[in-house]
Formats: structure tokens, sequence, C-alpha cells
């Protein structure tokens, strides 16, 4: 009997272009999460880089005041230690899918800001980041600044968790996350190949099949992303 019992995630958006002025943006919606994120085209590249002929790719994370169901206070005194481990695991998972020589040196910088939080609000920001890099790829092909594409693979994120029942459960709302004996943040690419793996138990201890299942879960569950960012940027 399949310890899966629901595979199919919230209902995806990507509002493309919403930012006149960013090089790629789209507001990002999984259910009722929803962020604002932009790419932005740096012709310079971090000081260790420079002479490398290597490009970069980075993230910034933030929530706004009222993107939960209380105020959150904006981090006017630097980046907390949660948003400084979300940012570079967005970071990390958009540059697994990046060949560095082929973006040339320069640095795209992706600015997640989260609109709405109800749960997922990092895997919407990989999954939504990737569709504003893919835009700002676009501009620099379409510019001639660069002559093939450096994005190797499209690339996607979404949580799964373990119910109360023992269940596997895919993109968790606010509710469930809160409630759920294990949250897992899972970083893919649309080949299956692992990016970054990210489990905690919240209550028991998951057993060797539960982990499998979870995998199982979110694999299904990330070709309604994939298919949701072919479709935005077709």
């Amino acid at each position: 009997m399949s310890l899966i019992k629901r595979s199919v995630p919230r209902e995806i958006k990507f509002e493309i272009s919403p930012n006149p002025y960013a090089e790629g943006s789209v507001i990002a919606s999984f259910g009722n999460t929803k962020l604002h994120i932009t790419a932005t085209i740096e012709e310079n590249v971090p000081g260790w880089m420079r002479g490398t002929n290597k490009g970069w790719v980075t993230a910034e994370y933030s929530m706004l005041p009222r993107s939960t169901h209380s105020r959150v206070r904006r981090e006017r005194k630097g980046a907390s230690g949660r948003t400084q481990e979300i940012q570079r695991l967005i970071g990390r998972s958009l540059r697994a899918v990046v060949d560095m020589e082929k973006l040339g040196e320069r640095q795209i910088v992706l600015d997640c800001d989260v609109l709405v939080a109800d749960g997922g609000t990092r895997t919407t920001a990989i999954s939504g980041a990737y569709v504003a890099l893919e835009l700002a790829v676009k501009g620099l092909l379409a510019k001639g600044l660069i002559t093939e594409t450096p994005i190797k693979e499209q690339l996607g994120a979404l949580s799964v968790g373990i119910d109360t029942e023992g269940s596997i459960i895919a993109d968790l709302n606010y509710e469930e996350d809160s409630s759920c004996e294990a949250d897992v943040n899972i970083v893919m690419t649309q080949s299956g190949k692992f990016v970054e793996v990210q489990g905690t138990a919240e209550g028991d201890p998951f057993s060797r099949e539960q982990l499998d299942a979870l995998l199982e879960c979110s694999a299904k569950a990330l070709t309604s992303v994939f298919e949701a960012q072919t479709l935005a940027l077709s």
C-alpha cells in the first residue's frame, strides 16, 4: 500500500514580467503563497572572481512586513540567520544548473520578496527564480551578449511532508507545515537529479520507507512545477 496521500501540488501560477525595469521578473504563486521575484544583470562579478572569465548567480530573500499573520519586522540591521540560510539555498540551487563560463564575467542577482506566506516560501522562491533567470538569459541572448544559453537544465523545488497519520503529502501550506511530523524541501532538475534535500523530523523519526516515499512524491509533484514554468516561458 502506498504511503503517498497527495502528490498534486497547490495551484501554481507564474505571472511573467510584472516589473518593467528588471531584466527578468515574475510573481510566483503556489496556492496562497506569493512572491515577487526579479533578476538583475550586473556587468561585474564579486572581487574574488575578477579575471576568471566566469559569471556568478546569487540571491537575496526577504519577507514583507504583512506577508504573515502578524507583522514581520524589516531586517534593517542585516539578514537574520534564517534569511541568510534561505538566500544561500536559492543561490546554490540556481548555480547548480548554470554554466558560469557561458554566462561570461557578469553577475545575475535574484531578489525574492515574499508577498504572502502560506508555507513553502523558499521552494516557491527557487521555482520562481528559475523563471526570472530564464527571462534574463533570453535578454542576454537577444542582445548578442552571449551566444548560447548558460542554463543547463530546468530547475524546480517543492516541499513534501509526513502528516500526523504517517502519510506523505506534497506542497504543504502553513497549517499542514506547522502540524506535520516531518518537513522536507526538495530541489530537483527536470531530469530527476537532486540538487538539495533538506529534511527534518518535527516529531517522531521517519523511516527509510517514508523517506523513499517522500522522494517519490516530490518527483511526481514537481512535474506540475516544470509544466507551469514551461507554459509561462513559452
